[in-house]
C-alpha cells in the first residue's frame, strides 16, 4: 500500500512534492462506432472550440455525454449520431471549452472560512489594515474573537506590523490576524495578555515571538510560536464548518475549478487533528448526504500516516466521485513571505537550488507550483534570495518542463487567489503588477503547457487521471465554458472570464 507524501517548505531540495508512478498507455480508448451506436446521450455539445487535453485529438468541436461521463468527443457529423429525442443540444456558438481547471493546492475550509472573516488580503496601507479591523469590531460582541487574515505587509513596503496598531481600537477583544502564507500571524495585547505572553515568554521550538528592542512583544508570533495562541481561540463549529465548504465550493465554480488538491487546516502550530475532524463532520456528511460540489483529494498531517493507510487499506483511494484519499503532507522550513524558511545556506518547488530543476524529471517528481505566489515574491525575492538567486532559481517553468518534470498548478488558496485564469496568465507572462518586463522571460511557458498543467498533470499529481483533467471518452464530463469565441485572442493574452461551469455534464454555474 502506497501513501505518497508531500512536504511543504521553502528548502532547495523538496520540493513538497509528491512521488508519483509513470504510468504507459497513459489515454484512454476512444470507443468505437460499434460500442457506441446504441447509446444515448444526455448531453451533445456543440458547434465550440474544445481543447480536449487529449493528445490523441487535441481539439474537437462536438462531444456527447451520458450519465455524467464522455462518450465521444470530435465533429459534429459523428458526435451528433449519439443524439435523441430525449437529448439536450448546448450549442457553444463559437465559444472555447477547456477541462475543468484542478487546484492542486488549496486549504479548502479554512479558506472557506476566511471568506466570512476579516478579508486584508491585497491591503497596501496601515490605515487601512486598522480601518478593516476597526470595521469587524463594530459587527462583534465584546469579549468575542476578531478573526481574519490574507495581510502581505510587502505591499505597504515591508514594516510588520504590531499589537500597538490595533490596540486603541480593540480594547475588549482578543485578535488573531494571520498573514497570508499562514506561516505569521498577530495578535493584540487583549490576545497576548489572555494567554499570557509576556517579556518573559520563551520562544518554542522552531517558532519565534517577535519583540522590541525593549524585550515586550510586537504581537507577531511566527511558525511554532502560534500554538501558543491558536488553542485560546474558540473551536470552529460543525455547522461553521460545513458552510464553509459549500461557500468554498462556489467560489471555486465561479472560477472553472471542479476538483481541488486540499490540504486542510494544516498550518504549523495547528493540530494535526483538525484535518481529520474535517474529513468526518465535513466531507464525509457532504459526500453521504449529496452537498458535495466539486471534487476533493484529501492530504492529511505526516504525523498520521498510520491512521490514513488504516483507511486506505480499508476504502482504497476512492471514496466516492467526489472524496479521494491523497496522501500526506509535512513542513520541512518555513516561507520567504514570512522570513522564516532557512533554505539551502520548497510542497512548493518555487525557489529551488541550483542544478535541481534537472533531478525532476530523473526522479519522477511531480513539481507543485503556484503561478500568482510568483506576483507576491517578485519584488521581494531580490531582497531576500539576492539579485543572483532571484534571478536564477525562482519559479523554474520552463527548466522544470524541459527536464521532464510533471508540472501540476495550483494556488495555495486562500494564501492567494483561486483563479487559474490567473495562475495561467501568470506562467505565461511572468510580469508582476508595476514591473514593464517578465521576471526571468527564458521562463515563460506557452498556453497549452499552462493548460495541461492545470488539468491533465494536476489530474496525474493526485493521481486521478483515469476519471479527470482531459475530455477523453470515458472520462467525467468536467468542462468550463469561457467567453472567447477565439483561440487566437485566448493564447496571446488569456483574457477570457468563465461562462459556465459543468460538473459531471451538469451546469454548476451560474
Amino acid at each position: 500500500m502506497n501513501i505518497y507524501v508531500a512536504i511543504s517548505a521553502t528548502i532547495a531540495l523538496a520540493l513538497s512534492i509528491f512521488s508519483f508512478p509513470l504510468l504507459n498507455n497513459f489515454y484512454l480508448l476512444k470507443l468505437t462506432p460499434a460500442t457506441t451506436t446504441n447509446l444515448e446521450a444526455d448531453l451533445v455539445v456543440t458547434n465550440g472550440v474544445i481543447f480536449t487535453g487529449d493528445d490523441s485529438l487535441l481539439f474537437a468541436d462536438s462531444m456527447a455525454i451520458k450519465n455524467g461521463r464522455i462518450v465521444s468527443v470530435g465533429n459534429y457529423s459523428a458526435v451528433h449520431q449519439l443524439a435523441a429525442d430525449g437529448t439536450n443540444v448546448l450549442n457553444l456558438q463559437g465559444k472555447v471549452v477547456v477541462p475543468g481547471f484542478i487546484d492542486s493546492h488549496v486549504h479548502f475550509i479554512p479558506g472557506g472560512l476566511q471568506m466570512a472573516r476579516v478579508k486584508l488580503r491585497g491591503v497596501n496601507h496601515k490605515d487601512e489594515f486598522v480601518r478593516r479591523v476597526k470595521e469587524a469590531v463594530k459587527n462583534s460582541k465584546k469579549g468575542s474573537w476578531i478573526l481574519g487574515g490574507g495581510w502581505n505587509n510587502d505591499l505597504w513596503g515591508g514594516d510588520l506590523p504590531m499589537a500597538s496598531w490595533i490596540d486603541d481600537i480593540t480594547p475588549h477583544n482578543p485578535v488573531w490576524l494571520s498573514r497570508m502564507d499562514g506561516h505569521m500571524g498577530l495578535a493584540n495585547s487583549v490576545a497576548l495578555q489572555l494567554v499570557g505572553i509576556t517579556n518573559l515568554s520563551e520562544d518554542p521550538n522552531g517558532g519565534t515571538i517577535m519583540r522590541t528592542s525593549s524585550g515586550e512583544p510586537t504581537g507577531l508570533l511566527i511558525d511554532a510560536a502560534m500554538k501558543l495562541i491558536l488553542p485560546w481561540i474558540p473551536e470552529v463549529s460543525v455547522d461553521e464548518r460545513r458552510e464553509a465548504l459549500l461557500r468554498a465550493s462556489n467560489l471555486a465554480l465561479s472560477r472553472g475549478v471542479t476538483t481541488v488538491v486540499d490540504f486542510g487546516r494544516y498550518y504549523p502550530g495547528e493540530s494535526v487533528q483538525l484535518s481529520w475532524e474535517d474529513f468526518a463532520d465535513v466531507y464525509q456528511w457532504a459526500s453521504y448526504s449529496e452537498k458535495m460540489k466539486i471534487r476533493v483529494c484529501l492530504f492529511f498531517p505526516l504525523e498520521t500516516w498510520s491512521s490514513l493507510a488504516d483507511l486506505i487499506n480499508k476504502t482504497g483511494h476512492v471514496l466516492s466521485d467526489w472524496v479521494y484519499l491523497g496522501g500526506v503532507k509535512a513542513f520541512a522550513d518555513g516561507s520567504l513571505g514570512s522570513n522564516s524558511a532557512l533554505f539551502h545556506e520548497i510542497e512548493h518547488a518555487q525557489h529551488l537550488a541550483s542544478g535541481t530543476a534537472a533531478r525532476f524529471g530523473d526522479q519522477g517528481i511531480v513539481a507543485s507550483m503556484q503561478p500568482q505566489h510568483l506576483l507576491d515574491d517578485a519584488d521581494s525575492a531580490r531582497k531576500k534570495l539576492g539579485v543572483d538567486r532571484a534571478e536564477r532559481e525562482s519559479y523554474l517553468f520552463q527548466s522544470l518542463l524541459a527536464n521532464n518534470a510533471l508540472l501540476a498548478l495550483g494556488s495555495d488558496w486562500p494564501v492567494a487567489d483561486i483563479n487559474p485564469l490567473c495562475a495561467i496568465r501568470t506562467a505565461m507572462k511572468r510580469i508582476p503588477p508595476g514591473w514593464d518586463n517578465a521576471w526571468i522571460p527564458s521562463e515563460r511557458i506557452s498556453l497549452t503547457d499552462a493548460l495541461i498543467a492545470h488539468t491533465l498533470s494536476a489530474a496525474r499529481a493526485c493521481f486521478l487521471e483515469n476519471d479527470v483533467g482531459s475530455l477523453s471518452p470515458g472520462k467525467i464530463a468536467d468542462f468550463v465554458i469561457l467567453s472567447t469565441s477565439s483561440w487566437e485572442d485566448f493564447a496571446a493574452e488569456v483574457s477570457a472570464s468563465i461562462e459556465a461551469t459543468y460538473v459531471s455534464g451538469v451546469q454548476a454555474y451560474p
